[in-house]
This record gives C-alpha cells, structure tokens and sequence, in this order.
C-alpha cells in the first residue's frame, strides 16, 4: 500500500520560508517520480515541482527561483524548500507520486496522493 504524508505546512509572513516535507512508502521509490501541487481556495489544482528518479527538476513558472524540490533516497522523503513566500503561494500543498514520470515532469499530477499540508502566508 502506497502512502504519502505531507508535513511542514503553517502560517508565515510574506518573504517568509517554509520547508514541506512528504515521506513515501509502498513504491520502490528510487524508480518513481515525485512532485508537489497546490490548490487555493475556489482554484484549480496546479503543478508546482517535479523531481524524477535521476534528480532533474521541474517548475511551475509562478515558483520558479523561489521554491527547491528535492528528494533523499535514503529516508525515501521528498522536499520543497518555499523561500521568498508571496500571499498568492497560501494554498493546500499536496505530494504525488508516479511511476509514469511523464506526468509529474509535466506537472500534471499522478496515481497516488497524500491529505496535504496548508501553508498560509500574509501580506
């Protein structure tokens, strides 16, 4: 059974930072691909990064230079680094995972999901 869960969400100040945190298991998680995604209120869902099995990295435009995906193999735990927080990034934050990497890497989501992690930031 694969189960992701989300930590790290909380309430800051814009220019603030935060770091979630998502611990994977079920997959064998070194050949899966991972991303996070957010959904604000009376919004869509919306890619935010992707990471594949070799490191490389993918962004939404919106985050990009702000916000650092990155995973460890090790503790089978993905991150994301949120530094420069600006009010719009307030959402629920959300981990997927895939073994079909095309579709994180496009930031389109993928099988399984964790409850998510709300981050809160203030002008």
């Amino acid at each position: 059974q694969v189960q992701l869960v989300e930590s790290g969400g909380g309430s800051v100040q814009a220019g603030g930072s935060l770091r979630l945190s998502c611990v994977v298991s079920g997959p064998p998680y070194n050949t899966y691909c991972l991303g996070w995604f957010r959904r604000a209120p009376g919004k869509e869902r919306e890619g935010v990064a992707s990471i594949d099995r070799n490191g490389e990295t993918t962004y939404a435009t919106s985050v990009k230079d702000r916000f650092t995906i990155s995973r460890d193999n090790t503790w089978n735990t993905l991150y994301l680094q949120m530094n420069s927080l600006k009010p719009e990034d307030t959402a629920m934050y959300y981990c997927a995972t895939d073994s079909r990497c095309w579709l994180l890497r496009s930031l389109r989501g993928g099988v399984y999901w964790g409850q998510g992690t709300q981050v809160t930031v203030s002008a």
